[in-house]
């Protein structure tokens, strides 16, 4: 497959480009071997459907808007989080430390984004046609990689840099011994307990006399918040050259996208140039997403072809859900009434929408960060997998949200856990096993911790309908559609109350909305209510996914 290709064609059209391409979704044939299903946008079925949100949609943007309004009289209890904006003469909702970091810094990010590929393109034009390789592109890559970790972290970049040589002799002293993944993996878990719990390590408090060092901090000296990101390149890296060292390298393959993470180089690829290039990437450092090292080295080696209009495009995407961030922030003050817990007489319809508006900020103050990133890393010509593939409501399945959800990670953790430890001969094991390990990687906190394994603990009626209910038995029958709904609604349902526990109110939070939607006959009827519309939202996700696959497009999310 050519690179102009894997990017170019084939593409997605009508409904179905409202998702991002990913070019791996594509099938060959795909569409002629499944059964056909004539689609049932126009059917009367349907068009009930689309009555209902006309009527459920704008109610719930309704909801939050009404409750921030100044008039409101829980406004007083979470005003002063609230910050001068710039839409409409509102004021906006900047209170998450999280995304606050990312919208204020996105001028000097978007300077340091055009510095970096102004430098690369001088260096490109001065190797023009002189390669069918990258790799010349390396050396430069190491110097504004070393430049930006200087300028980011100060004197801490010495730390990173030790973490990195340790990790580097690790690889090449094992190499293809079994202790190579042992150690990988003893090594960065220690270091990762270490930087949560002694907050980075300061020059002084390891010796007296180099305390002078930590004033030179730089313009992030929170080096370790960023480290966990940087410790997935470090296992990458060992763990490819591990199997590398085992296994004969194809110098003829034209890899696909999936195969550039598994074919293997050969030994001298993974040096120590190349290693500093590919953990210290300027565009992919700060948050991802995650690629790994033969995928990275890949991308070098046979550079793909990404359009001009592919990129343009990927931007426009950028800028519309920034902007649907900053109408969020500027019309519902829903992360600061979470905060103050200003939810006082409000009614349960109210307090679900705050729950779910959290969620839905969640959802943007991630994605928002991660398509910047890429769109970088794009115009640099390298293609990291994409990490937010649908919107978080389009979501039904607790396996096809983690496929969707930080993409990046779930291939990773796929790569290097996963499979390693069984993939599905021991699914419920492993699953708790990841979950686990994913949210003590994202913070050592209970919180996080009950999230994981409420996640691990909900996959189980998921797996449960597919075996007694599998669709490849029922699914001709036009019962089978409905029941799978109806059981879609429950765990929508669990994936919203994990996540809540996860990363908005914590279990006490979870407790008191629980206790108002389910402990009172109001909460009750809008619960009842609430599911009608969600089974109305999954048979649209159904269809779609339908819509999808008549068109070759296999997501599995």
């Amino acid at each position: 497959m050519s690179p102009e290709k894997s990017q170019e064609a084939p593409s997605a059209h009508g409904i179905a480009r409202l998702t991002v391409h990913i070019p791996s979704a594509f099938r060959e044939n795909v569409a002629k071997d499944i059964s056909p299903i004539s689609p049932r946008w126009n059917t009367p079925e349907f068009r009930f459907y689309y009555v209902v949100a006309i009527f459920a949609i704008p109610a719930m943007v309704w909801i939050p808007i009404s409750l921030s309004q100044s008039t409101h009289r829980n406004y007083p209890f979470y005003s002063s989080r609230l910050s001068q904006g710039w839409l409409h003469g509102r004021l906006v909702d900047n209170s998450d430390a999280q995304y606050r970091s990312f919208r204020d810094n996105l001028g000097v990010l978007c300077k340091a984004a055009f510095g970096y590929l102004a430098i690369k393109f001088i260096a490109r034009h001065l190797r023009a046609n002189r390669t069918n390789s990258n790799f010349y592109l390396i050396p430069t890559n190491v110097v504004l990689s070393i430049l930006m970790i200087i300028a980011l972290h100060g004197s801490s970049s010495l730390k990173i840099l030790f973490i990195m040589s340790i990790n580097y002799l690790i690889a090449k002293k094992c190499r293809g011994s079994r202790l190579a993944p042992l150690l990988t993996w003893l090594f960065n878990g220690l270091v990762l307990f270490a930087n949560e719990l002694y907050h980075g390590y300061r020059f002084g408090d390891i010796l007296p006399g180099l305390a002078a060092m930590d004033s030179f901090s730089g313009i992030y000296p929170r080096w370790h918040v960023n480290f966990n990101i940087t410790m997935l390149r470090l296992i990458s890296f060992n763990m490819d050259y591990f199997w590398a060292c085992k296994t004969p390298e194809n110098a003829d393959v034209e890899p696909t996208e999936k195969q550039r993470v598994t074919v293997p180089h050969s030994e001298e690829q993974y040096s120590a140039m190349n290693y500093v290039s590919y953990v210290l990437y300027p565009p992919l450092y700060i948050a991802g997403p995650i690629i790994t090292f033969n995928d990275f080295i890949w991308q070098h080696r046979k550079p793909i072809s990404i359009s001009k209009r592919y990129n343009m495009m990927y931007l426009l995407r950028f800028v519309f859900c920034y902007m649907t961030m900053e109408y969020i922030l500027h019309f519902m003050y829903v992360v600061a009434i979470k905060d103050r817990k200003a939810w006082i007489g409000d009614s349960s319809a109210e307090i679900a929408m705050i729950g779910f508006w959290n969620l839905i900020v969640v959802w943007l103050k991630l994605l928002i960060p991660w398509r910047f990133f890429r769109a970088w890393a794009l115009l640099d010509g390298i293609d990291p997998p994409e990490n937010m593939v649908r919107c978080m409501v389009n979501n039904y399945s607790t396996f096809g949200f983690w496929r969707s959800w930080h993409r990046s990670y779930n291939l990773w953790i796929i790569r290097y856990i996963y499979v390693p430890l069984g993939g599905s001969k021991n699914v419920m094991v492993n699953t708790v096993l990841v979950f686990s390990f994913v949210a003590l990687w994202h913070d050592l906190t209970f919180r996080l911790l009950a999230w994981g394994w409420l996640i691990s603990l909900f996959v189980v009626p998921e797996l449960a309908a597919r075996y007694i209910l599998p669709q490849s038995k029922y699914g001709k029958y036009p019962w089978y559609r409905h029941v799978c709904a109806i059981g879609a609604v429950f765990n929508m349902l669990m994936m919203v109350a994990a996540n809540l526990v996860g990363f908005v109110v914590g279990t006490d939070g979870v407790k008191f909305f629980f206790s108002q939607l389910f402990g009172t006959w109001e909460g009750i009827r809008f619960m009842t209510l609430s599911s009608c519309c969600m089974f109305v939202g999954i048979q649209l996700m159904f269809e779609y996914r339908e819509e999808e696959l008549r068109q070759g497009i296999v997501r599995r999310c």
